[in-house]
């Protein structure tokens, strides 16, 4: 590599409520040579983000536009509602869209959720983002829909939620340009998969030359000489092997 020649990075970016932390251990414990930055972006930004090249995969919602990206679905969220503590709705273990009819609801300029028609009272201005939305509820004037993971992302005290079992779900997928699949997103894609360090990730593996066996073709082989004992230690046959008698001093002659 020249000085002139950047050192390989991964960039992956990733929307609110995604948690790439763990892939990231990963990723350095593999690949300590080659850093992952991470690009936070808003789940409308990561789109662009993507096609303009400043990331080389992302974690992004779905739907994604598949003519140009590729997509690995990793997980569908359950979808809540953010209510204050003390709202009627904590006495219910879970709700139904039907249950917020009467209810005065949020819907951010940054909502993920693609509604049909919301539900609820629409409230009197749109929030411009999920995060201001959350101080309106906590202030008691509306409720709010969103992925558990939003929820979470803005824990508040004095806010709860709870699971709204038949709205709409947001899933969550790496995502990438189909035309940018480069090793360094092959590496990832196996690491978001599962997959150990020394399985497949996709590329071709090299084939292993067969070993030759050794083999004795064309040495003479040595015949056994009958009788002879065995070079060490002897055995059972050399145990047994009668002994040669003793001679003895000649006589003189007087």
């Amino acid at each position: 590599m020249t000085g002139s020649e950047a050192s390989p990075t991964f960039r992956l970016a990733y929307v609110p409520g995604t948690t790439p932390a763990k892939w990231v251990r990963i990723w350095n414990e593999r690949l300590p040579d080659i850093p992952l930055t991470l690009v936070a972006v808003t789940a409308a930004q990561a789109p662009d983000v993507l096609r303009g090249g400043e990331a080389d995969a992302g974690l992004v919602r779905l739907p994604v536009d598949r003519t140009f990206f590729s997509a690995i679905p990793l997980y569908t969220e359950t979808t809540v509602v953010v209510v204050p503590k003390d709202h009627v709705i904590t006495a219910a273990e879970e709700v139904t869209v039907a249950d917020l009819a009467d209810e005065v609801l949020f819907h951010p300029l940054d909502d993920v959720f693609d509604w049909d028609a919301p539900p609820g009272e629409p409230a009197f201005e749109r929030p411009a983002t999920t995060e201001d939305a959350i101080e309106l509820v906590a202030a008691g004037v509306g409720l709010l829909v969103v992925p558990q993971s939003l929820a979470r992302l803005h824990h508040r005290r004095d806010l709860t939620y709870r699971p709204v079992v038949d709205a709409p779900q947001s899933a969550v997928a790496l995502s990438w340009p189909e035309e940018a699949t480069t090793e360094m997103v092959e590496d990832f894609i196996g690491i978001v998969r599962g997959r150990t360090v020394n399985s497949s990730r996709g590329r071709k593996p090299e084939q292993a030359q067969p070993k030759e066996k050794p083999t004795d073709k064309g040495a003479p082989r040595r015949k056994p000489t009958p009788g002879k004992a065995p070079a060490r230690g002897g055995g059972r046959g050399a145990a047994n092997a009668p002994k040669s008698p003793k001679r003895g001093k000649p006589r003189r002659r007087s």
